[in-house]
């Protein structure tokens, strides 16, 4: 009985010992990288990932020209203005027209994404107004818009002038 005992304890030491090194084998042993976990750019002709394609659609400037008047404009990071982007990609033009004394407002050409909180605008905000309409501001105004921007580079006196002769068009574009 005494030798059977013996074994048995030799066969199950042994045991844990091959189970041991296993593990210690497994824990040092570098895991082999996969191909999916591979960095694009370390992967031969992999493509651009959709993050980095998203990242440079975003980082791309729009340029807004009102007549023939280039105008620096402060865009807003939403939905609203992405969406405005993708339109501007061939270039955007919008008939404006006057309404109001202190806006003019043009149909963009379909619905854009919305998020509408109640606004008093300023001078040189520009903003969505019913989720097709781009309504950039030379006066002061209160009602639910979406904001898409502000016009940095013009005076509330220079808007005037600008916006407030009749009506204009405005181009948006994509550099």
């Amino acid at each position: 009985m005494k030798s059977i005992l013996s074994l048995i304890l030799i066969i199950v030491i042994a045991a844990l010992c091959v189970g041991c090194g296993s593990a210690q084998s497994a824990a040092t042993a570098a895991p082999e990288p996969s191909p999916e976990a591979a960095p694009a750019a370390e992967v031969p002709g992999a493509e651009q990932t959709q993050d980095s394609k998203a990242e440079s659609k975003e980082s791309e400037m729009m340029h807004m020209k009102i007549g023939e008047t280039d105008v620096e404009v402060i865009w807003e990071d939403n939905e609203s203005v992405a969406a405005l982007k993708e339109l501007a990609r061939d270039g955007l033009h919008i008939q404006m027209s006057m309404y109001g004394g202190f806006e003019q407002v043009g149909p963009i050409g379909r619905s854009l994404p919305r998020e509408d909180r109640q606004t008093t605008t300023q001078a040189g905000d520009i903003v969505l107004y019913s989720g097709n309409q781009l309504v950039v501001f030379y006066g002061s105004n209160s009602w639910a818009y979406t904001r898409l921007g502000r016009i940095a580079d013009k005076s509330a006196s220079e808007l005037g002038e600008l916006l407030g002769s009749g009506d204009v068009s405005i181009a948006l574009t994509l550099d």
